[in-house]
């Protein structure tokens, strides 16, 4: 079996500490997701941004390929989830 996302598994063992992800635009963000699981190859993973944002959910999936983890949004007033952007990086969260 092909090795797991490694920017996943970084995720999977930070939470459900929270983790800064930075975004391939330069957007970082702070969140706690509570739970996160892989199946087989394919990563998700659910929770909110602490540090903005708050009234959003988030999601952690992996691309078609697993070469990518991608998070989308879904804010209180829309309807479904629409893409934010490919996770580049991820790293514990401090204090």
């Amino acid at each position: 079996m092909p090795d797991l996302n490694p920017i996943a598994k970084r995720i999977h063992n930070v939470q459900p500490r929270p983790v800064r992800l930075t975004l391939d635009d330069g957007e970082t963000g702070v969140f706690e997701f509570s739970s996160t699981e892989f199946f087989q190859r394919e990563f998700r993973g659910e929770g909110v941004r602490t540090d903005g944002d708050g009234d959003a959910e988030f999601r952690l999936i992996t691309s078609d390929d697993y070469e990518s983890v991608l998070l989308g949004r879904s804010g209180p007033d829309e309807e479904g989830w629409t893409v934010v952007g490919e996770v580049v990086e991820a790293a514990r969260a401090d204090g």
